[in-house]
């Protein structure tokens, strides 16, 4: 089977979607190697690529395409899908090429999550438009939809009245390298590479105001006194970034926030995420109080390195966490202050939450996630 892929976020997203498209494509590729795997990407990329016999990047050729590949894209992409006799196309972010349908070519597209619809006030009221209207289309004309939460599926259903039956929950796995134990020499070469303190908590994620790293600095607040451990922020941020930052100022924690982004001598390791598993595995917590998410892949990661995970009691992140994870109220600080508090403090709660981690990580395995993708192509071609 050749399987088609809208691979912009592959190629170009260092964040959730990027991650999701890279691990899915990067697993089937070695669990699934009779296929071949096209990966269509409108503009080379210096950042990242994917490697395998059976994986091949298909860049626009034509010069009005390669200038105008947002269109590319979208429309006249569906010329080269015929070229190279793709029998399946998966958009692996929300979107799906236009008249694919007429082609006699099957389609599926991954819905990540509808939070633009939960919290439109986030969200320019163009974007929102532009979105409902992306989406909209790939759910109605995709042979089948991959949804990577319970929450999610129920949210498509919800918004855009789709058919239960149409749609299928195949969770996210994280990159392979998280499975790995890092040795304690390689820490120590990563906390040195990176200016890193020798015990911290640690937050990844977009730094935006969904994701909640202000309760997390309301919450250092509150136990500043009592628990000193800095915390390491990995990710990017703007108007947001800079209320947290005034915060914790005016509340003198400004030397605990270590801004990972601001570090002006960024090795080729931190811009590719090489030396993020031994970041996490050196942590001595994870915090993720996270408002809403589709499904949380940073929390897979923290199971996966066997780091005690602090994180949101709604959404998709208790399917993720399992019973593996200590849950709060995103919007109560003294809830993820305590948690803080109990980690550190017992230890023997601690090693146990690792443990659990460990386990609740099993179920989401590359050979699992992979596998329920599989079997969702085979049921439509």
């Amino acid at each position: 089977m050749n399987i088609g892929f809208d691979a912009k976020r592959a190629y170009h997203n260092g964040t959730g979607l990027g991650n999701y498209s890279r691990t899915l494509v990067s697993d089937l590729s070695i669990l699934y190697p009779q296929h071949q795997y096209f990966l269509f990407n409108p503009k080379p990329s210096k950042r990242y690529s994917l490697q395998g016999d059976n994986i091949h990047e298909v860049l626009p050729q034509k010069k009005l395409h390669q200038i105008f590949n947002f269109i590319w894209r979208s429309l006249w992409i569906k010329s080269d899908i015929i070229n190279h006799n793709i029998d399946l196309f998966h958009g692996l972010s929300h979107e799906i090429p236009t008249g694919l349908k007429k082609a006699g070519i099957k389609t599926v597209v991954t819905i990540h999550d509808l939070i633009f619809l939960r919290y439109p006030e986030q969200y320019n009221p163009i974007d929102i438009k532009i979105y409902t209207a992306k989406f909209k289309y790939a759910c109605k004309h995709a042979d089948h939809i991959i949804t990577v939460s319970q929450q999610t599926k129920d949210d498509v259903i919800h918004y855009f009245g789709t058919d239960s039956s149409k749609i299928s929950v195949c969770h996210i796995s994280c990159d392979r390298s998280y499975q790995t134990t890092v040795a304690e020499a390689e820490k120590l070469r990563v906390k040195k590479l990176l200016n890193l303190p020798e015990e911290y908590m640690l937050y990844v994620g977009s730094i935006i105001e969904r994701k909640n790293l202000m309760g997390i600095c309301k919450a250092m607040t509150m136990i500043k006194n009592e628990i000193r451990l800095p915390l390491v922020v990995i990710g990017r941020g703007k108007k947001y970034k800079d209320e947290v930052k005034a915060h914790a100022k005016e509340n003198g924690i400004s030397d605990r926030l270590i801004f990972l982004s601001e570090n002006e001598n960024q090795s080729e390791e931190y811009i590719s995420g090489s030396c993020f598993p031994a970041i996490y595995q050196s942590a001595k917590l994870f915090l993720y109080p996270s408002v809403f998410e589709g499904f949380g892949i940073p929390v897979l990661e923290a199971l996966f390195s066997k780091t005690p995970v602090i994180t949101s009691n709604i959404s998709s992140l208790p399917e993720v966490g399992g019973n593996a994870a200590y849950y709060v109220n995103p919007d109560n600080p003294k809830e993820i202050a305590e948690g803080i508090r109990k980690i550190i403090n017992d230890e023997v709660f601690a090693d146990k939450m690792r443990a659990d981690g460990l386990l609740q990580a099993s179920h989401f395995t590359p050979e699992k996630c992979a596998a329920s993708v599989m079997d969702v192509y085979k049921k439509i071609v």
